[in-house]
């Protein structure tokens, strides 16, 4: 093998006296493709500043061979000294970069070459600092979390792109497929040391389970080699001196190996408040339309989101996602057309973009919004220094502020400030950026056990796969498709990634069309007895909403209980039974609209 352009050796760095970095290693060699993983605050920003020559270790070797490039993505990338994007990428090229690959690059990432960097956009900011990155052509470029604010064609690109170019990569991202199809190598970040697989990270996984499963037998082992010790020191026959003395040093150096231990770092514990069910209706679109001036967001879409659904959103930045989901939620009128919302709802919106985060609060101010010591989860109440745990934060960080918390501990407050909250409606507006692997898996399970309906945005394809049973996609123009499953299996409805059986299917469908079964299934329609409760069940339900908004209000009447008690229990056993009523009625009517709809299709 060719020797390294770049190593670290031996590197240990500690800030605010906490070890982070306790000789870790790190190897590049020339078109190596290399991934570096591990939990939030394992160090692998750190690691790869280090090697970028932004940060210095405070032990340990850095070696560059002599005219070796680098260019390095910081997450958060800083136009400030620019006026417009194309001086802030001309700016990034060394002499023998072709201004003209720049202006190119400019071109295909969608930017404005004279556009100001002071009012830029997260995606725009985000592909102006690629298009810098890719333009000067260096034989390491280091990438840290690169698809974070960008939309899938752009994410698809930036793959393409970067399997076709010359240099080593060094990437850190939380998109699962991004790694998969990109690396060759994996570094993984744990416990301030790292560890090298030879396999890219779609191997990682399994890899890190198994060492973590023979950690647990070593660490078994080690604990009854010093039981054993212990009794022989206590009721062992005694020998010669020397060798009595030679145990004894040897039982102390077990427990000092033991007690220096750092035992991997465990899960988010995502638990949340929990509401009553909602009716069996949560949303139904009826041909809804929203434009803003001249552009169309939404175009004649009707839709059916029931009890249980998780239903996935996706479409470039600026195709009107978030106006479509407050649309969903109601928070939002449509143009034309109707949304009907269904019975008993509480929904939750968890806002990624951190808005509801006031930069001076502090973690535990943030948590229990300033009452103290206890948090409140619905009705009931939580240590905040317990709660804190349940999300991976130490007591020691109860008084820091927000603004110097990462960005991965600023998405598990988010999460954890928001799932105080009782609901049955969950809205998450891209939950997976920042967060590392382990707790991404956390949260695909927390969401598959959640008891309610799932509106999810997000440019995340594998937790799409993992999460979703449709998505709702955006086809420009403002006309939006929804697909059965995931983001994979809409790629493969579409034709844009069919597989081989797919494939082979359309061959056989195209050879031999199904005109008799065809003809046989559209002459299927709905009974006259389906057909009248499908036409009439509707009036019924806005009178029993009417009936129970009026009993609500007669209930709602200022010491009604304290003068007539009878009145108030007969208003409330009413209420309660035409309630009852109302979510049968809804059901009803959801299952013979969706019979309607199948049978029309």
């Amino acid at each position: 093998m060719a020797a390294p352009i770049l190593f670290l050796d031996q590197v240990y760095l500690t800030f605010g006296g906490t070890p982070l970095l306790e000789g870790a290693d790190l190897s590049i060699h020339p078109n190596d493709r290399i991934c570096l993983v591990g939990r939030n605050g394992s160090g692998k920003s750190t690691l790869m500043k280090i090697a970028a020559g932004i940060v210095e270790s405070d032990k340990g070797e850095r070696f560059v061979q002599p005219g070796t490039t680098l260019h390095y993505l910081p997450q958060d990338p800083d136009l400030a000294e620019h006026k417009t994007i194309e001086a802030y990428v001309l700016a990034g090229l060394g002499p023998q970069d072709d201004p003209y690959q720049a202006r190119l690059l400019i071109e295909e990432l969608d930017l404005q070459p004279d556009q100001e960097t002071e009012n830029l956009s997260g995606g725009e900011a985000r592909r102006a600092a690629l298009a810098r990155a890719l333009a000067c052509d260096p034989d390491i470029l280091f990438l840290d979390e690169p698809t974070n604010h960008l939309d899938l064609s752009i994410i698809e690109w930036l793959e393409t792109r970067l399997r076709n170019i010359r240099s080593a990569l060094v990437l850190i991202s939380h998109d699962r497929r991004f790694l998969e199809n990109l690396s060759r190598q994996t570094v993984w970040m744990d416990r301030g040391q790292s560890r090298f697989l030879n396999k890219g990270f779609a191997a990682f996984e399994d890899w890190r389970d198994e060492v973590l499963e023979q950690e647990e037998i070593d660490r078994h082992k080690l604990s009854r080699k010093i039981v054993r010790e212990e009794h022989w020191i206590t009721h062992g026959v005694s020998g010669r001196r020397k060798r009595n003395m030679r145990r004894v040093r040897e039982l102390a150096g077990l427990r000092e190996t033991k007690a220096s231990e750092r035992k991997v770092q465990g899960g988010v514990n995502l638990s949340m408040a929990e509401a009553e069910s909602s009716g069996k209706l949560v949303a139904k679109l009826f041909s809804i339309s929203k434009r803003f001036g001249e552009m169309d967001i939404v175009k004649d879409l009707s839709l059916i989101m029931s009890r249980g659904d998780r239903l996935g959103i996706v479409g470039p930045n600026g195709s009107g996602k978030t106006t479509l989901v407050k649309l969903i939620t109601g928070d939002l009128e449509p143009d034309d057309g109707k949304v009907k919302l269904g019975a008993n709802l509480e929904p939750l919106v968890i806002d990624q973009k951190r808005e509801t985060l006031e930069p001076d609060w502090t973690l535990k101010d943030a948590l229990t919004d300033g009452r103290g010591d206890q948090v409140i989860i619905g009705e009931e109440t939580k240590y905040v220094y317990s709660y804190m745990q349940d999300f991976l934060f130490l007591p020691e960080q109860a008084r820091t502020p927000i603004h110097a918390l990462s960005g991965g501990e600023r998405a598990r407050l988010t999460l954890a400030r928001g799932l105080r909250t009782p609901s049955n409606f969950l809205v998450l507006d891209e939950p997976t950026n920042d967060l590392d692997l382990e707790t991404l898996d956390l949260l695909q399970e927390f969401l598959a056990d959640y008891p309610g309906t799932v509106l999810l945005v997000s440019h995340d394809r594998d937790f799409l796969d993992r999460v979703c049973t449709s998505v709702l996609v955006s086809e420009g123009k403002g006309r939006w498709n929804e697909y059965a499953g995931g983001y994979s299996d809409m790629l493969a409805q579409r034709g844009d990634a069919p597989s081989k059986e797919a494939k082979t299917e359309k061959t056989k469908t195209k050879a031999k069309p199904k005109t008799n079964q065809t003809k046989k299934e559209t002459s299927v329609k709905l009974s006259f007895k389906q057909q009248h409760a499908l036409e009439t069940l509707p009036k019924e339900i806005e009178r029993l909403e009417f009936e129970i908004g009026k009993l609500k209000q007669a209930l709602a009447k200022p010491g009604l209980y304290e003068q007539d008690p009878k009145k108030f229990n007969t208003w409330a056993e009413e209420l309660g039974k035409r309630e009852t009523l109302l979510t049968e009625k809804e059901d009803e009517w959801l299952e013979l609209e969706m019979l309607a709809e199948e049978l029309n299709s």
